[in-house]
C-alpha cells in the first residue's frame, strides 16, 4: 500500500471543516493557496479534513450553490471552531477538487474525513444536509460513508488528483457522535460498532483494493482495544488528557443540561459581566435544527462564549499543580497503548488531534508556557513511539489563534520529523 509520493512522515494540520465552511471574505481559507502556503512555512505537509462524502454522494442534494454561515446571531461566536464570521456559498464539488489541486501545487497531502455526523451540516444555510443524514438508519450509517468515500476516490481518480491522498478515515470520533444512535444504552461505543465499521472499511477496500482506510477515535479506547477493526489500515486516535481542563468542567458543571448550569458560582469566577441566564442563550426557533445538528453542548457554548478568556485560562494555571503528572503519564501510557496497539497489526499510528482539549476560542492555555511545554513532550513521545504522523496541536491550524505562533509551530514539526523512525514500532507507511 506504500505510494512514492507518501511523506515518511505526515506532519498535519487539523483543517477539519473550517476550510469549506470559513471561505468567506477575512476568513482563514479566503484563499486555499495562501492557507497552504502558510501551512509549508509552518512545517507541514499534510492537512487534514473533512471531505464532505456523504453531501457530495450520498445524499443525493445539489450541491453546486452551498450556502454556509455562522449559526446564528452571536451564538458560538466565541467558541473555538465555531466562530464562522462570513456568509458564504461555494460549488462543494469544485472547491474540494480546488483544495486537492492547491495540495499538488505546495506538495502537500490530504487526510481524508467525514465530521458529517458530529456538525459538518450545522453551517449550512438550510437544514437539508442534516435531514438527509439523519434519514439513514444508524446500522447503515458507516457503510453509506464508506460508498461515498468510494465515490470521492473515483473523482480523485478521474482528476488524476489520487496521489495526494495519504489516507480515508470512513468519519471522525466514531465512538462521539450520531454514529452511535441506536446503539443499546450503556454499550461500550468502540466495541459495538466494530461490526459496522468492519464492514465500512471492507466496502471501501472492494472499490479501491490497495488504498489504506481507517476510522479513528476520540481519546485512546484503552480499555476497549479489543473494539478497533482489525482490517484498519492506520490506527489514529486523538488523545486528548484533559486533566486540569476535566476538573473546571466538573467544577462549572459544563456537563449539566443547560437548564441546571450553577450560574452564580460560574459568573463570580469565569464569566464576564453581563452573562445572561445560560437557558436562554440560544439559537431563535428557525435555527434551532441546528442544536441537533452539532454534538457541542449548550452548557459548553454558553461557557466558551461568556467567559473571561483571562479568569478561564488563570484558574487553570492555578490548578495546573495538581493535575501535571496525572497529565503527562495519561498522555505516555495513551500513547504506548496505541503504538502497541499498531504494532502488534503492522499497521502505522497517527495521532489526528490531541493534547489538552476543548477551550474557549481566546483562551491561550494550550499556546501559553505549559500548554507549548505539552505541545513539545507529545510530539516527542508520538516521535518516540514511531508514529508516523502527528498535530503539533489541533489548534494548531490557520482558523485558530495560535496559527499565528509560527515558531513553536516549525519547532514541534522540525522535532517530529528528525529522527529516525524506531523499527519495532514503525508499521508500514501506507496511502
Amino acid at each position: 500500500m506504500a505510494r512514492a509520493t507518501t511523506p515518511e512522515r505526515l506532519t498535519i494540520t487539523l483543517w477539519d471543516f473550517s476550510w469549506f465552511v470559513r471561505t468567506g471574505p477575512g476568513e482563514p481559507f479566503e484563499d486555499l493557496d495562501a492557507a497552504f502556503a502558510q501551512a509549508v512555512e509552518r512545517g507541514y505537509n499534510t492537512v487534514r479534513i473533512c471531505a464532505m462524502p456523504f453531501l457530495l454522494f450520498g445524499s443525493g442534494l445539489d450541491s453546486s450553490a452551498l450556502r454556509l454561515g455562522p449559526l446564528g446571531g452571536a451564538y458560538a461566536q466565541r467558541v473555538r471552531w465555531y466562530d464562522v464570521g462570513a456568509p458564504t456559498t461555494i460549488d462543494a464539488r469544485e472547491h474540494l477538487l480546488d483544495l486537492f489541486r492547491a495540495a499538488r501545487r505546495h506538495d502537500c497531502h490530504v487526510i481524508v474525513s467525514s465530521w458529517e455526523y458530529q456538525q459538518s451540516s450545522a453551517f449550512a444555510g438550510d437544514p437539508a444536509w442534516w435531514d438527509a443524514l439523519r434519514a439513514v438508519p444508524p446500522a447503515e450509517r458507516p457503510e453509506r460513508l464508506a460508498a461515498a468515500h468510494a465515490d470521492l476516490m473515483d473523482l480523485l481518480v478521474a482528476e488524476g488528483l489520487d496521489d495526494r491522498v495519504a489516507f480515508t478515515e470512513i468519519h471522525n470520533e466514531v465512538q462521539v457522535g450520531h454514529l452511535t444512535d441506536g446503539l443499546p444504552e450503556g454499550a461500550d461505543a468502540v466495541v459495538a460498532l466494530r461490526p459496522s465499521l468492519e464492514a465500512a472499511v471492507d466496502l471501501f477496500h472492494a472499490r479501491h483494493p490497495g488504498r489504506a482506510c481507517t476510522v479513528n477515535y476520540a481519546g485512546v479506547p484503552h480499555a476497549s482495544m479489543r473494539g478497533v477493526p482489525g482490517n484498519v489500515d492506520v490506527l489514529v486516535v486523538h488523545p486528548y488528557v484533559y486533566g486540569v481542563l476535566g476538573a473546571l468542567i466538573d467544577e462549572f458543571g459544563m456537563r449539566r443540561p443547560v437548564e441546571g448550569f450553577p450560574q452564580d458560582a460560574a459568573a463570580a469566577r469565569l464569566l464576564r459581566p453581563g452573562a445572561p441566564p445560560a437557558a436562554e442563550w440560544t439559537l431563535a426557533p428557525e435555527h434551532r435544527w441546528r442544536l441537533d445538528a452539532t454534538i457541542i453542548s449548550q452548557a459548553v457554548v454558553y461557557v466558551h462564549d461568556w467567559a473571561d478568556a483571562a479568569a478561564f485560562d488563570r484558574w487553570l494555571y492555578d490548578h495546573y499543580g495538581e493535575h501535571r503528572v496525572a497529565m503527562a503519564e495519561k498522555l505516555r501510557f495513551w500513547l504506548d497503548v496505541a503504538a502497541d496497539w499498531a504494532a502488534a497489526h503492522d499497521v502505522p499510528l497517527v495521532v489526528g488531534e490531541g493534547w489538552v482539549g476543548y477551550t474557549p476560542l481566546h483562551g491561550t492555555f494550550e499556546e501559553g508556557p505549559v500548554g507549548a511545554e505539552i505541545c513539545r513532550s507529545a510530539v516527542a513521545r508520538a516521535r518516540e513511539v514511531g508514529a508516523w504522523g502527528t498535530v503539533v496541536c489541533s489548534n494548531a491550524a490557520p482558523q485558530h489563534p495560535m496559527w499565528s505562533d509560527v515558531a513553536l509551530q516549525r519547532e514541534c514539526n522540525a522535532l517530529f520529523t528528525a529522527a529516525p523512525l524506531p523499527p519495532l514500532l514503525s508499521g508500514k507507511p501506507v496511502s
